[in-house]
C-alpha cells in the first residue's frame, strides 16, 4: 500500500471511528506520518501552514528555503495527503488538510521549547 493510500485510509477510520485500521498498519501510517515531520524544512512548511493556508513564496519567504526545495517538499506532503491545494488564478495555495496535523506540529514545537528551555514536563 502507497503511503498517501495508509494516510487516507487513517484519516477514514478517523472519521469512522467503527473502521479502526489494524493495530500494526496503524502504527506503521503513525511511522510515516512522523518521518515526514521529521525534516525541518518540511516541520517548517507545516508550521507555517498551520498559521493559514500559503503559496509557495510566501512559504519560501517563511522556510527561508530554496524554491525548489519548498516544492520538492510541498509534492512529498501532498502526495502524503498532509496538504491540500487550490488554484487562486495563476497561484497554488496550500493549506494543512486537518486539525490532527495542526496540533501534532504545535505538541512537536512545545516539546522543542520545553527542552531548549529547560522547562519542567506538564500535562
Amino acid at each position: 500500500m502507497s503511503k498517501r493510500t495508509d494516510l487516507a485510509a487513517a484519516h477514514d477510520a478517523h472519521q469512522h471511528p467503527t473502521a479502526h485500521p489494524p493495530g500494526a498498519e496503524r502504527l506503521e501510517v503513525a511511522a510515516g506520518v512522523l518521518a515526514l515531520l521529521a525534516d525541518r524544512t518540511r516541520l517548517a512548511l507545516l508550521e507555517r501552514l498551520a498559521a493559514g493556508e500559503a503559496d509557495v513564496s510566501t512559504l519560501t519567504d517563511a522556510t527561508g528555503a530554496a524554491r525548489p526545495s519548498v516544492s520538492q517538499h510541498l509534492a512529498k506532503l501532498r502526495l502524503a495527503g498532509l496538504v491540500a491545494t487550490r488554484r487562486d488564478g495563476r497561484r497554488v495555495v496550500y493549506s494543512l488538510r486537518h486539525g490532527h496535523l495542526r496540533r501534532l506540529v504545535a505538541e512537536a514545537l512545545s516539546v522543542a521549547d520545553h527542552q531548549i528551555g529547560a522547562l519542567p514536563p506538564h500535562d
